[in-house]
């Protein structure tokens, strides 16, 4: 049997599989020359199991059929979206708002070197420009307010540093409202995670990556292969669970009847109800020729698993076989 492994980041998800399935190949996908050179390393502990693939999901056709591996050959697929831990907890890299860095956010900077940078991009597009990333790819209410203020700092001096950019979100609102916003365990968000959010989005492509790599692993899957997909915010649920229930991507944010009486009661609240996600599968049929699901309804984690990784209180997994 082969699997894909999309993206191997620190090789937890492949060693998993390994212990449970010896005898399987396992393609270890990952942009980020990092990630590469760790499943390299593994590979040497699993020269026959382990195949490391350097390069982002548009790039994987191509890939994997320069290695003689064609479209159908797959019996499985664990696509992982977004950023790694690894990559978080280098300050180096420019990920994390909470350590000083180079304002980065590349995720595969060493092959790309003329790939623009977060700081680029708050120093060189127009305030408007600014304001539609924030709102588009971080799902900011207050987008305008905080371009506005990245206009006006970097008017004064080039923004160029993680906290720099931090200080300068948080210069936008009172004091009061700096950690004002909870995460989904209530502990205080600081202000500025969303922007951080929308620039890595923006700087990497990640949502058309994203979709890229859905379309690639329905192409490498043989009938009856089976896709899990990892997401981590709204954003990138949408667009798998879009993508597994073939509707449009693209299309307009679907809301049903139950849902709009809700949202006009709650118009006045701070942050979107996370609930209304999951009711709208409950409320859209299931049709899809393509893909059978795997679950009634997305997985999230358990109280406990939360406990033990707080960075997976965000997680919905998705799993579906190919028809």
């Amino acid at each position: 049997q082969m699997f894909l492994d999309m993206t191997f980041g620190a090789g937890g998800h492949t060693k998993a599989i390994l212990q449970a399935a010896p005898g399987i190949t396992v393609y270890a996908l990952d942009r980020d020359p990092v990630a590469f050179q760790m499943a390299e390393r593994l590979a040497q502990e699993y020269p026959v199991q382990v195949q490391p693939v350097l390069g982002r999901f548009s790039e994987l056709a191509g890939l994997l059929s320069s290695r003689g591996l064609e479209p159908g050959s797959l019996d499985g697929v664990l696509l992982d979206a977004g950023c790694s831990s690894m990559q978080f907890d280098c300050p180096h890299r420019g990920f994390s708002l909470s350590k000083d860095g180079p304002l980065d956010m590349r995720m595969d900077s060493d092959r790309y070197l003329d790939m623009p940078t977060a700081a680029d991009v708050v120093n060189a597009l127009d305030q408007q420009a600014l304001a539609s990333i924030l709102s588009t790819y971080g799902e900011e209410k207050h987008a305008r307010k905080i371009a506005s203020a990245i206009a006006e700092a970097r008017s004064v001096y080039p923004i160029a540093r993680t906290q720099q950019l931090a200080s300068v979100v948080a210069g936008a609102f009172s004091s009061s409202a700096l950690y004002a916003r909870k995460d989904m365990l209530q502990r205080p968000a600081h202000v500025a995670t969303k922007t951080f959010q929308a620039l890595r989005i923006f700087v990497n492509d990640e949502l058309n990556e994203l979709y890229a790599g859905l379309r690639a692993a329905e192409s490498l899957l043989k009938p009856g292969g089976r896709l899990v997909v990892l997401t981590f915010h709204s954003l990138e649920d949408r667009i798998a669970k879009r993508f597994l229930h073939g509707t449009d991507v693209a299309g307009p944010h679907y809301r049903s009847i139950r849902q709009k009486i809700r949202q006009g009661r709650a118009e006045n609240e701070d942050r979107r109800v996370e609930e209304d996600e999951e009711e709208e599968e409950e409320d859209k049929p299931l049709q899809n020729a393509r893909w059978c699901h795997l679950q009634k309804k997305v997985m999230t984690p358990l109280s406990e698993d939360v406990w033990e990784n707080p960075r997976a209180r965000s997680a919905k997994l998705r799993a579906a076989r190919k028809l």
